[in-house]
């Protein structure tokens, strides 16, 4: 008798996990995620996808994803069978990709970053003092593109700008440290707007543009020598006190940083007047794809998640704007300057070629 009732009570026991599981089905319970969703993404989005409050927040809607970090402009060359999306860090290679895999437009846009230049204080101040840049808060200022591209025709030295002597780091030739062209999206980037100066106002587009802001492109280009493949290790190097005093970044990294507590009294960002963005573009190559890039552009939770790694979310962003609101000495809650358009992928890539030589 006694084995008789285990055995009910453990058939019981069972009936009513099975129906509590189904139960919890038919109630819409998103405790488990139900698709398993593959993609490759731009490497500076790696750690937002491995957060545990991102997996679960994407868990609670349904979704696990699968992701393989890769350089922007690498993902034109890889075999993207198999997987629902790429999320490239720009409209170029997503255009190129979506061209590519005939995906449906429009592409969602869930985020963005600006380009920014990262300056140590003394610097940003001998850059004020010479009418290259203005400071506006402690922390923060603008760079004028016209004039450090005349600068920088012109090869001007830190000796030739007044004020530099009080600073032994500022020597050599004034540049812009940023990341290599060819294979990194800041890079690219800092190439389109300083082209779009240069080109009178206009996007690049001919062949007769690529030639005429090819020089300029060049200098700003071989007067740094080797140059890293991203913009993390540079932005690193620059927290740490080491490498070139003017640094190109983007604003989320600046704004991770001090969202992460980690401000650095050194530290003076420089918004240029002309700037491209960094519009992180999902590729969706199926309809799980597509679902998910809308999510990620819509979902409250996913949208906060995203400011917290500095991100600014498209549309109206009162998440930004709230999480930032200790940060206004080093941030700007609303990018008074001008964002230029980007250059198609095949030209991009071009000039690119060319200023590396």
């Amino acid at each position: 008798m006694r084995r008789i009732s285990g055995i009910v009570l453990a058939v019981l026991l069972i009936g009513g996990v099975v129906a509590a599981v189904v139960a919890g089905r038919d109630n819409g319970d998103r405790g488990t995620a139900t698709k398993t969703v593959r993609g490759v993404v731009g490497s500076e989005k790696a750690e937002f996808f491995a957060d545990p409050q991102v997996v679960d927040a994407l868990a609670a809607k349904g979704y696990t994803v699968r992701t393989e970090p890769s350089g922007s402009w690498a993902m034109e060359d890889l075999d993207l069978k198999g997987y629902d999306f790429a999320f490239p860090s720009s409209t170029a290679p997503a255009d190129a990709l979506a061209g590519k895999y005939r995906a449906r437009k429009p592409l969602p846009r869930p985020f963005y970053s600006p380009l920014v230049v990262v300056a140590h204080r003394g610097a940003a101040e001998v850059l004020a003092a010479n009418g290259l840049a203005t400071l506006d808060e402690p922390h923060r200022g603008t760079l004028k593109m016209d004039s450090y591209l005349d600068a920088a025709r012109d090869d001007r030295t830190w000796q030739q700008l007044k004020g530099s002597s009080r600073y032994g780091e500022l020597s050599g030739t004034l540049y812009i440290a940023s990341s290599d062209p060819v294979t990194s999206n800041s890079g690219a980037l800092y190439l389109a707007a300083a082209s779009y100066v240069d080109n009178d106002g206009d996007v690049v587009a001919s062949e007769a543009d690529v030639e005429r802001t090819a020089p300029l492109l060049r200098k700003l280009v071989t007067v740094q020598g080797a140059q890293q493949s991203s913009s993390d290790g540079a932005f690193r190097d620059f927290i740490s006190g080491a490498g070139n005093p003017l640094v190109l970044v983007y604003e989320s990294q600046v704004a991770s940083l001090l969202a992460a507590g980690q401000g650095a009294d050194d530290l003076v960002v420089l918004y240029p007047d002309i700037t491209a963005i960094s519009d992180h573009t999902v590729v969706p190559l199926t309809d799980e794809g597509r679902a998910l890039g809308q999510l990620l552009s819509t979902d409250p939770a996913l949208r906060e998640l995203a400011v917290r790694y500095g991100f600014r979310p498209q549309g109206a962003s009162p998440e930004f704007t709230a999480a930032t609101a200790k940060h206004t000495d080093y941030l700007m809650r609303k990018l008074n300057v001008r964002l230029v358009p980007v250059p198609t992928f095949e030209v991009l890539h071009e000039m690119a070629r060319r200023a590396r030589g």
